[in-house]
């Protein structure tokens, strides 16, 4: 690494957060904002034409590529930087998404200043930067492994998110009633609840279901 700032690609549909990011590295000697996005697909364009060392990137970001597809795509790049994920949202869902798509780690927006530009240099040297809440999410996840839900489990689970009462389920799937309650128990048995209103609840803790 030779004595030069590094250089950050900030990513964030937020003007305002990418304002204070940038200000908060404009203190930092050792780090300088070369570049902003808006989205993943300006992202990728900015790469095209500007040498960044570590991108941070915000995962949910209206009307662009989000972050997780915006962090797989940056990682099929040659050289590609290593991309620090930076948000508000910690579900498993968020976290587990921007894992698999090669993040090099996993910061929330409200860590002390000290302690994310300690993860954006530990990513520049290609070591894992995971907030202290992020990682115990993580740890137990792993002691603690779930069965993934299937697609079709997941598209019931946001009909009954919607009111649909079982007939109603049917007739929007083309099932029978008794096939629908055989996705409903075994949508139970993955989240480890006995009950509609249940199942939503631990859904929307874990990302699979958002609130509108």
């Amino acid at each position: 690494m030779t004595d030069r700032p590094l250089r950050l690609l900030l990513v964030d549909d937020h003007p305002v957060v990418r304002r204070g990011l940038r200000a908060m590295f404009d203190e930092r000697a050792e780090m300088e904002v070369v570049a902003e996005a808006a989205d993943g697909r300006e992202a990728l364009a900015v790469l095209a034409g500007t040498a960044v060392d570590v991108v941070l990137m915000d995962l949910r970001m209206g009307g662009g590529m989000d972050g997780a597809d915006a962090t797989r795509a940056i990682g099929e790049l040659p050289d590609a930087p290593p991309v620090l994920v930076l948000t508000t949202y910690d579900s498993d869902a968020d976290i587990l998404a921007a894992v698999e798509a090669g993040a090099a780690g996993y910061m929330l927006k409200d860590a002390p200043p000290d302690r994310l530009c300690e993860a954006v240099s530990a990513a520049a040297r290609g070591e894992t930067a995971l907030s202290p809440g992020v990682a115990a999410r993580l740890v137990g996840r792993l002691r603690t492994p779930r069965t993934a839900l299937s697609p079709r489990e997941t598209e019931i689970l946001h009909l009954l998110a919607r009111g649909l009462s079982n007939r109603a389920l049917s007739r929007e799937l083309f099932v029978s009633e008794a096939t629908v309650k055989t996705h409903l128990g075994h949508i139970y048995d993955k989240l480890g609840v006995d009950n509609r209103t249940a199942a939503i609840s631990v859904a929307m803790e874990r990302g699979i279901l958002r609130p509108r």
